[in-house]
């Protein structure tokens, strides 16, 4: 194990971990899965997927200790995948079911997706590329990726999109800024081009 770096998934009681921890595993990674906020602290990088509400999640973050060592450490310059709910945690606010506070790694909030197509958002859907990433080497522009949300990001900062989605409106489907990254959609549930993309973050 030496000769890996450990990306430590963030379990923090939302959502099945384990696909995640099989794609991860099958992209070369050394992976342990941990509610432990000492694990998260040793660990070269960090994945925080989930599902469900935003406000729920933060509880069971800041309830776990988890919350305040994963600011820091992703202020200290830690690697940083964040995987549907992972993306949304990483911002200053969300008004699902009320007003809840965020990470506030990134400035921006998370809102009700503005569409007239049916919520959520279930299924296989385009990304446009909007700057360049070493986490999307190798995977094309207009590739297709795999969705289940009902929220969005909201970013001020253009510079942080990474890629858009066209779902009866343009919503935000990845940010990047320096060692965080974090997508809408699901690589674990992906096929190839979501493994190349955990391949791309391990390496």
């Amino acid at each position: 194990m030496a000769d890996k770096s450990t990306n430590v998934i963030v379990d923090y009681g939302m959502g099945n971990l384990r696909s995640v921890e099989k794609a991860l595993e099958q992209a070369g990674a050394s992976v342990i899965v941990s509610s432990e906020p000492e694990d998260v602290r040793r660990a070269d990088a960090i994945v925080l997927p989930g599902v469900g509400a935003f406000g729920d999640a933060m509880a069971h973050l800041q309830k776990r200790g988890l919350a305040d060592v994963i600011r820091e450490e992703v202020t200290a310059g830690k690697p940083f995948l964040g995987i549907c709910l992972g993306l949304d945690l990483l911002f200053e606010e969300s008004d699902e079911h009320g007003l809840h506070q965020g990470l506030g790694l990134l400035p921006g909030r998370v809102e009700l997706i503005r569409t007239k197509l049916k919520i959520p958002h279930i299924g296989w859907n385009r990304i446009a590329v909007h700057k360049e990433s070493r986490l999307l080497a190798g995977v094309p522009n207009g590739s297709y990726f795999y969705f289940v949300h009902s929220y969005v990001v909201a970013p001020r900062e253009d510079s942080d999109i990474l890629c858009t989605t066209e779902y009866g409106c343009e919503f935000v489907s990845a940010v990047e800024r320096d060692n965080v990254t974090a997508f809408q959609f699901h690589p674990e549930k992906s096929s190839s081009l979501g493994l190349q993309i955990l391949r791309n973050f391990v390496s």
